[in-house]
């Protein structure tokens, strides 16, 4: 097997024509001939671009609706066909079967058209059969032929042809092999897991995924570790489709934690008035609604400014100049918003290592998808958390009922809660976390520690009380035993919100009478491991 395999014959079929009239042109400059294959041919040769079609190859038509017309002994043996091999050879001289040394092929638009929300005869129609089946024929014979499947791959061939007189090194076949594999790969990951969908089919007996690499990471949790970042395809507002403006590369941390945050303020849609959330390593130090987006913030902040020193800040609208400002007076790592105006843009410009990253858009809470997890020997997989509740999911089970102003901290305590780590307690005031106690042992604990918080708040503010008094209190699973709510109530919370269904809820019920505290369940928990 030589390094360097001269190309002579290429094959170009392709769904997404940008670059193809270059490539076509660069192609036939370097004395390639060109066989092609429908739109394809059609758009070379209106460009003055010398074509071959297949079916003159084939001595078949196209038929079928386009549905066959590669699927031929003479295109798949010119693509398979081992070149030192004196048997492959004469098969090939014997059938009149021409060598193809490059495979120029990218896919019908499958997961666009599922994206778009086509039908489902129509995504079947877009279900490529003929464009995977070149692929893995000429990435396994990659001793021999190139395949290209990325358009991104254009340039790349054509210096390396200018770089080899015309010819292909192993080493670079070999890589885009790789790349063709995984391709064919997330294709049809990405067809089964729509069907599995359209079956409405929620543990398919194979589950494969899938992403396009985003970014090489410096290192990932940690410096000895290696880390990549990877988009799935969706078009969900988030840190995966959103546009850095300014700052140092985003590192494995940031990008978990972006996303939290994200994902949390995004609980609060832009009718909901504005919003900011504040995270440190994946878990809210502070979360608020206000009048505006600086008095969201620094109600946010002022729930744990310690915390909140090198955090990511999420905001539910359009980042202005006063809240940029405010963001800038303490070291934060990243901003992500829907948008930032002209102003704002210029204040950031100042803080050259701060992050900003816009979004076009705040993530529908109410959109459905998985998550997954590896463990050893495999990984879980489960729907997304879009579980919400609203006043009428409410059942009070206290002989005191909340007010309406106490109903509105109640459940934006519960949205806070979804997000934090269990075991989770988040106390809210006025609209803005006062505590937030999170992924503790116990309940017990994470009461108590969201308390001492705010009391370390309350003195560093030189408040008279700690913030938490006629609190509302959130936790993301039943008490199951009234400590933890005891505590919450010594904080001076006066009113809880939680799922019930603990064995010992006529305890806790009892023991939120006796503190005089009002109670509501929803009969939904927020486990977040």
């Amino acid at each position: 097997m030589p390094d360097l395999h001269k190309v002579t014959r290429a094959l170009i079929s392709v769904s997404d024509k940008k670059g193809l009239i270059e490539l076509g042109q660069a192609l036939a400059s370097r004395g390639i001939e060109i066989l092609s294959t429908g739109g394809s041919a059609a758009a070379l040769r209106a460009e003055g671009v010398p074509v071959r079609d297949v079916s003159d190859v084939t001595g078949f038509p196209e038929m079928m609706d386009g549905r066959v017309k590669t699927l031929h002994p003479r295109i798949h043996g010119g693509l398979l066909a081992l070149r030192d091999n004196d048997a492959h050879v004469a098969a090939m001289q014997g059938h009149d079967i021409p060598e193809i040394d490059l495979l120029v092929v990218n896919l019908y638009p499958f997961e666009e058209t599922v994206a778009g929300g086509a039908d489902y005869d129509t995504c079947i129609e877009n279900i490529d059969i003929g464009g995977p089946a070149m692929i893995r024929a000429a990435a396994k014979n990659h001793a021999f032929v190139t395949v290209v499947v990325d358009v991104a791959d254009y340039e790349p061939l054509l210096a390396e042809l200018d770089a080899n007189d015309g010819a292909t090194s192993y080493a670079f076949r070999q890589t885009l092999a790789q790349v063709a594999y995984a391709r064919t790969g997330a294709y049809d990951a990405a067809v089964s897991t729509w069907m599995a969908g359209a079956l409405n089919d929620v543990a398919p007996r194979r589950r494969a995924f899938a992403g396009t690499l985003a970014q090489t990471l410096r290192y990932g949790e940690n410096p000895h570790q290696s880390a990549s970042f990877y988009r799935d395809g969706s078009d969900r507002p988030g840190v995966a489709s959103a546009v850095q403006h300014q700052g140092k590369e985003l590192s494995y941390n940031n990008i978990n934690d972006t996303d939290a945050a994200f994902e949390l303020v995004s609980e609060f849609l832009p009718g909901d008035g504005p919003a900011v959330a504040i995270i440190k390593h994946a878990n809210p130090s502070g979360v608020a609604r206000g009048a505006t987006l600086l008095e969201a913030y620094k109600k946010a902040y002022d729930c744990d400014r310690t915390s909140a020193f090198g955090g990511i800040v999420a905001l539910n609208g359009k980042l202005d100049a006063e809240t940029a400002e405010a963001i800038t007076e303490i070291f934060t790592e990243v901003v992500i918003a829907p948008g930032a105006d002209d102003a704002a843009r210029e204040i950031f410009a100042r803080k050259k290592n701060l992050r900003l990253l816009t979004t076009n858009g705040v993530a529908n809470p109410a959109t459905p998808g998985i998550t997954y997890r590896q463990v050893a020997g495999g990984f879980l997989v489960q729907d997304k958390d879009t579980g919400m509740i609203g006043l009428d999911d409410l059942r009070v089970v206290t002989r005191r009922e909340p007010t309406q102003d106490e109903l509105r901290d109640l459940l934006f305590a519960w949205k806070v809660a979804k997000h934090v780590k269990s075991n989770a307690i988040v106390y809210v005031k006025d609209g803005a976390t006062v505590g937030v106690g999170a992924g503790q042992m116990s309940r017990l604990d994470s009461a108590l520690i969201a308390a001492k918080k705010a009391e370390r708040m309350a003195e560093a503010m030189g408040l008279p009380a700690p913030l938490t008094k006629g609190s509302a209190v959130a936790s993301d699973a039943f008490f199951p035993f009234a400590d933890g709510l005891l505590e919450a109530a010594a904080a001076g919370a006066s009113t809880v919100i939680q799922p019930g269904g603990s064995m010992r809820d006529d305890e806790v019920i009892a023991a939120a009478d006796e503190a005089g505290l009002a109670m509501v369940f929803t009969s939904m928990r927020h486990f977040r491991h």
